[in-house]
């Protein structure tokens, strides 16, 4: 007589504990007080490491053939926790923040940094307050605080939400994690990562790097990265830096569209928002003489960027590459193309920054 089968033990099933990923360690280390500063520091750098960066990089062959330009690439940032570059800064600024022992950071934000900074805050457990201009209709406001940042209305615009971070990190001993001032070596370093990145998949540096610009340190930061990595002999270039920004509302593309030696501050009451252009408008960029001298010592491009065009390059972008872009993150290709279709670039190798859109 055949074997029969043995019947199932009766009773029920038991939920095995899962094993604790390298992740979870790092994670649970970092908030762990009995830990060693030297040991807490290490498990955010780990995370850091595993978290943030090495984004892809796509060939955009839809693209191509809907503008003529060969060959483009697209930076996608939208692959980083947050969807944006600033989780670079954020985690760059929040493991300054553990190795000084400060116990919370304080900022100014408009949406994507702050949901950044919130998200890198929240890993090692350090109290976040975000200060966001009274009025200001960010959507991303509830992610914000969702993640366990804290809230502060203050000042009419970013610029004077700004300086009230400034004044609030100062009363509560909290690490200002504003741009620029300290800061700004810290944050032009993390974005050089972006050019690191891009050289090691391409093997040298492209024709020219696009990118949407506000304070301007992103692409401030990318041409340092270009400038080192030529400097040691590991690429045969320096990408031409190209900017786009909202239409009228930024002053690195102002500075550059007048033929201006410097930055200029613009009329703070022309500055208007809209559900595009958010991520964009300032009347001053903090890091803006910085992204202008990258414009221009690489012979590159600057232009306004309508929200109607940014619209229509999201809408491409989705269609033909798959890509849930942030309608704004499209600035810089924005550009990249109007410089195209003003004198056609030859053929070589294009790449422009993109961010996911926000949730």
């Amino acid at each position: 007589m055949p074997n029969s089968p043995r019947p199932l033990l009766a009773g029920p099933l038991i939920d095995l504990p899962k094993p604790e990923t390298a992740a979870d360690r790092a994670r649970r280390m970092c908030v762990d007080p009995a830990m060693s500063l030297a040991d807490r520091l290490e498990a955010f750098e780990d995370l850091m490491e595993s978290e943030v960066g090495d984004t892809p990089l796509i060939r955009a062959r839809g693209i191509e053939r809907a503008t003529g330009l060969r060959q483009l690439y697209l930076k996608f940032e939208g692959d980083n926790p947050t969807g944006t570059q600033k989780d670079r800064i954020a985690f760059a600024q929040v493991y300054d923040a553990i190795r000084r022992e400060f116990a919370g950071v304080c900022f100014a934000t408009c949406g994507n940094y702050g949901v950044a900074m919130a998200w890198a805050a929240a890993v090692p457990g350090l109290r976040c307050v975000a200060v966001v201009p009274e009025g200001w209709h960010a959507p991303r406001i509830n992610q914000i605080k969702a993640l366990g940042a804290e809230v502060v209305r203050a000042g009419a615009d970013y610029e004077a939400a700004v300086e009230a971070a400034g004044r609030l990190a100062v009363a509560q001993d909290l690490y200002d994690a504003n741009p620029g001032g300290l800061n700004e070596p810290l944050q032009l370093r993390a974005y050089k990562e972006i050019s690191a990145e891009i050289h090691d998949e391409l093997r040298d540096a492209p024709a020219a790097v696009a990118v949407p610009v506000s304070n301007g340190t992103c692409l401030a930061g990318i041409h340092r990265g270009f400038v080192s990595l030529q400097r040691r002999g590991r690429t045969s270039r320096v990408p031409a830096c190209v900017a786009g920004s909202a239409y009228r509302k930024n002053p690195i593309v102002h500075a550059f569209r007048l033929n201006l030696p410097h930055c200029v501050d613009l009329e703070p009451d022309r500055i208007t928002e809209s559900a595009v252009n958010e991520p964009l408008i300032n009347w001053h960029a903090i890091d803006g003489d910085l992204a202008l001298h990258a414009i221009r010592d690489t012979a590159g491009h600057a232009a306004d960027v309508s929200d109607k065009r940014m619209r229509e390059l999201a809408a491409l972008l989705r269609a033909e590459q798959g890509l849930d872009v942030l309608p704004a993150s499209t600035a810089g290709l924005a550009a990249l193309l109007d410089w195209h279709a003003r004198s056609p670039l030859k053929p070589d190798r294009y790449v422009a920054v993109l961010t996911g859109r926000s949730s």
